[in-house]
This record gives structure tokens, sequence and C-alpha cells, in this order.
């Protein structure tokens, strides 16, 4: 079975929001996870071109993205279009670190800016490991990794390689039959 591995970025501040300006996904990562062979079979990027807020030079700093970058992006209803199309986001379960992914999804599809890509299988990856490994509270992805023995891989809070290295712990997980 395939499971899609998903880590958003969104538009962010130091601070309150400026007003009018929602949080706004603006990179989507997604790497896939062969669950029967355990291993990460496939990697992927979508910068996707925020509508109502921009990007914040905080933002900048913690994700590396900038509003030149993301300028150059598609829409969010394009990224869900390739979700659906190329990632078989529809029918696939599909897993994030928490549920702020989920969450993020679900408010701005909901505000109209595209078609909600995803099916109801969702697992929360943090809850899972939480769980798995009996931990008192609920690690972030890069605590997570140092617990499982594992490396970060790139930059952490690009949406990408934060896709790929929660694909590592689902991986983890799988290889001790705790997933």
């Amino acid at each position: 079975m395939l499971l899609n591995v998903v880590d958003v970025e969104a538009t962010c501040w130091d601070g309150p929001n400026p007003a009018g300006m929602p949080n706004e996904i603006i990179e989507i990562g997604l790497t896939v996870v062969d669950t029967a062979a355990r291993e990460r079979v496939g990697r992927h990027g979508i910068l996707v071109r925020p509508e109502r807020s921009t990007v914040s030079t905080f933002c900048t700093e913690l994700t590396g993205l900038t509003q030149g970058e993301v300028d150059g992006g598609v829409t969010l209803a394009e990224a869900c279009r390739i979700l659906a199309r190329d990632h078989d986001a529809g029918r696939r379960p599909w897993a994030s670190w928490g549920d702020y992914d989920r969450l993020q999804f679900t408010r701005q599809c909901r505000a109209g800016q595209a078609e909600y890509p995803f099916n109801q299988v969702h697992v929360n990856a943090k809850a899972r490991f939480t769980e798995a490994l009996g931990l008192p509270r609920r690690p972030g992805m890069a605590q997570a990794l140092q617990v499982a023995g594992l490396p970060l891989e790139g930059r952490h809070h690009r949406g990408e390689d934060d896709a790929w290295n929660i694909a590592a712990l689902v991986v983890h997980l799988l290889e001790r039959g705790l997933w």
C-alpha cells in the first residue's frame, strides 16, 4: 500500500497576523511511502502562490522561501488538482506530523480556494509515534528524529524536506511493526 506523507508551510509572522492576512499554504511537501516495502519511494514539492497574504521576513528566515519564489508557484486550486491527479490523494491514505496540515487544507478549501484533495483516511503521525514509543509528550519532528536516532535531512521548515523526514519516522515505525 502507498501512503502520502504531507507537510505544508504557510505564511506566518513573528507575532499576530497583519489585518486581513490569514495564514496560507505556500509549499506542499509530499513523500510517498510504500508501506509493504517499508521505504520512501517518491519525493515532491509544490510551491503555492498565496492569494490574501504575503511572505514576511520572519517566514523567509524560518522556511527559506521568499515572496518571489512563491509568486512563481501555482494557485492552491492547481496544487490540489496536482495532488489528486499525480499523487492519488483522493484514494491513498495520508499522514502528517500533527493536525496542522489537515486543518490548514480544510480551512483554505472551505474558504473556497480549492477543492479538498484528500480522502478521509488521515493519520496523525505525531500521535502515532508518541503512542507507539510510549513517550510522555508529543515531540516536534526534529526531536522525534533524535529519539529515533535518525538524521534531520535538508532544511527544517521546508515542506519537501519535512515530508521526507516525517516519512523516515513512518518507516522507522513500520520496521518495528509499530505503525
